[in-house]
């Protein structure tokens, strides 16, 4: 098949690509056993880890919701891509060259290899800013604007901080120069949809925001010279195809490694705000980019953090924002601290004004998000009047709802109680009447989606040993040696028999081949997790074998040896040949019999 991957580019990817590696850039993993790994699952949220790597077998199984697979379908399922663009993403990180059976790269890669394209020209274009910024008359004013603001030298070199130019003609001329196309830079984000010679940043400070792996993949910019109060303080890149707002935070490629060893991440409105926090050594900071807080930003820390740290603006829009963080955060089961800044407006100001200690110490005395809320509603509701407490309370209850433990509930409302001066009693009944009214009102919606049903796989003898073949692949020689397709009954561990060997004559056994040329998700559950649970070892996979093959001859034996004594019982006797023939057929069953006894021993 044209542009077809060679199975010698998938058989590298699997032998080669550290699986251990690319899960724990999703979740922290730590290592129990042997080359056996442990951690938080990054399909759903827990706080007990149930998901297992095995580094040696190179696949991963998760004991909570039966995610499984190996590197490639890991790949796919985090990143949303199809099995070639996965592919081609861990060819890229493990330096592994990509083959074709015959003709040229499919199309897929193509248009991958056109958003690296873009992610170069972002390099590029980021780069002459930062030139910009620090080397030229043109950038004075702002390379000044931000120094005032106390940044140094090493964190504009740090983060890359330039300047658009004014001249919003300029970077059209200027990357023509570079032999970059009209056509490829009209959907680069970079110049206006409507007047494509047009620059979509001149005049600002600029921000590069990079991808996990530290390149950048668009721009946020602050005006310097506004000119009426229609312009925006902030600019953002559009969403692009290699750049998705929901699903990236500014400043996560150098805050990663950080917030994986603190198990905490701070949550910040603006880049300077991010930035500042860096500056001063704290550097597990990081920012949304022009949006609200979403689930799968949440999602990229969720595994690797304890507490999130709250650093909105003091005002309405930032306590709104606030709040709803502390609601998305405390759902997925993660404890909230907000970060009350003193002596300043804004992060940069407190570092400028006193200094990264004091910046320190008031990240240190952050308060729980309960106490904070229930200041908050102090101020907003009358407390003193029973309509004002009613009000606070059942905005806290909101609170409540998200949390996950039962404990924490019951305790935040003794907490509600004691601020307001309310009797637990009072405010639990509440609490509990309010659970059942909702109860009551809520409707079941039918669910549009088509449901998948995976038929029922039952583990049984046949099916058992041929996954221990697939656990231990030196042991299918044995299996295959004293069995074919057709002596299983099982039509899951047929299914799986004719995949070993299909795999076996293409000469791709390993467990990943076998998972990822398995085509029944269920199946895979069933194998990944028989695997993961350790029920096979070194030193008793050779009898698991031996028993299924025992155990499928015992069946075929008996099998005939019933058909033989219903064809005896049945026998009538006329001639001498008759007598001689039913002679021979006892004679027979007498050897079944013995081969039956000899098998079950």
């Amino acid at each position: 098949m044209a542009g077809r991957i060679s199975q010698d580019t998938i058989n590298s990817i699997h032998n080669n690509a550290d699986i251990v590696s690319v899960v724990g850039e999703y979740t922290k993993l730590t290592r129990k056993g042997g080359n056996d790994w442990w951690g938080c699952c990054p399909f759903h949220s827990e706080k007990t880890g149930s998901f297992h790597v095995d580094n040696d077998k190179k696949f991963y199984y998760c004991f909570g919701c039966h995610a499984s697979g190996d590197v490639i379908k890991f790949v796919m399922e985090m990143e949303k891509v199809t099995y070639v663009e996965a592919i081609d993403t861990l060819a890229k990180k493990f330096a592994i060259p990509i083959r074709y059976e015959d003709g040229p790269a499919p199309e897929v890669l193509k248009k991958d290899n056109k958003n690296e394209e873009y992610i170069e020209l972002y390099e590029r274009t980021a780069s002459m800013f930062h030139y910009f910024l620090m080397e030229t008359e043109q950038g004075k004013f702002a390379l000044d604007y931000i120094t005032k603001r106390g940044l140094t030298i090493e964190t504009l070199e740090k983060f890359k901080i330039g300047y658009a130019p004014a001249d919003r003609r300029w970077l059209k001329g200027f990357l023509r120069k570079k032999n970059f196309s009209d056509d490829f830079l009209k959907d680069s984000g970079l110049f206006s949809k409507n007047y494509p010679d047009i620059s979509f940043f001149s005049d600002r400070l600029m921000f590069p925001i990079f991808n996990r792996n530290g390149k950048v993949v668009a721009f946020g910019g602050r005006i310097l010279h506004p000119q009426g109060d229609n312009d925006r303080k902030y600019l953002n890149s559009p969403e692009l195809a290699h750049y998705k707002k929901r699903e990236t935070f500014f400043a996560f490629n150098f805050a990663k490694q950080s917030i994986r060893t603190h198990k905490k991440v701070i949550f910040c409105e603006g880049f300077m705000d991010c930035i500042a926090y860096h500056q001063c050594g704290i550097d597990y900071a990081v920012a949304t980019c022009g949006t609200a807080l979403t689930d799968e930003q949440i999602n990229l820390i969720n595994n690797f953090v304890d507490t999130v740290l709250l650093s909105f603006d003091s005002d309405g829009a930032g306590q709104n924002a606030t709040m709803k963080a502390i609601l998305m955060c405390r759902r997925k089961n993660i404890s909230v601290k907000v970060i009350q800044l003193k002596g300043g407006k804004d992060p940069a100001e407190i570092m400028l004004n006193f200094g990264k200690e004091n910046l320190t110490a008031q990240v240190n005395n952050a308060i729980l998000d309960s106490e904070y809320l229930l200041n908050k509603l102090g101020e907003k509701y009358p407390i003193d009047t029973p309509e004002g407490k009613t009000k606070a309370a059942l905005e806290f209850f909101d609170y409540i709802d998200a949390l996950q433990s039962d404990i924490q509930k019951d305790s935040c409302l003794d907490q509600l109680g004691q601020a307001f001066n309310l009797k637990p009693e009072a405010v639990k009944r509440d609490f509990l009447k309010r659970q059942q009214a909702r109860e009551r009102v809520t409707t079941i919606r039918p669910n549009n989606k088509q449901e998948v049903k995976n038929a029922q796989i039952t583990l049984n003898a046949e099916l058992s040993g041929v996954i221990a073949a697939v656990a231990y692949p030196d042991q299918f020689k044995i299996l295959r040696s004293k069995l074919n397709e057709n002596d299983f009954k099982d039509p899951d561990a047929k299914r799986l028999f004719r995949l070993l060997e299909t795999c076996f004559n293409k000469q791709a056994f390993s467990i990943p081949d076998i998972l990822s040329n398995c085509d029944d998700p269920a199946l895979v559950q069933v194998i990944t997790g028989v695997i993961s649970s350790g029920v096979y070892k070194d030193d008793n996979v050779g009898a698991v074998i031996n028993d299924t093959i025992n155990f499928i001859k015992r069946n075929q034996l008996e099998e005939q040896r019933n058909n033989l004594t219903k064809r005896i019982r049945e026998y009538i006797v006329v001639t001498e040949d008759d007598k001689n023939q039913l002679s021979k057929l006892l004679e027979l069953k007498v050897e079944l019999d013995r081969q039956v006894q000899s098998l079950s021993k």
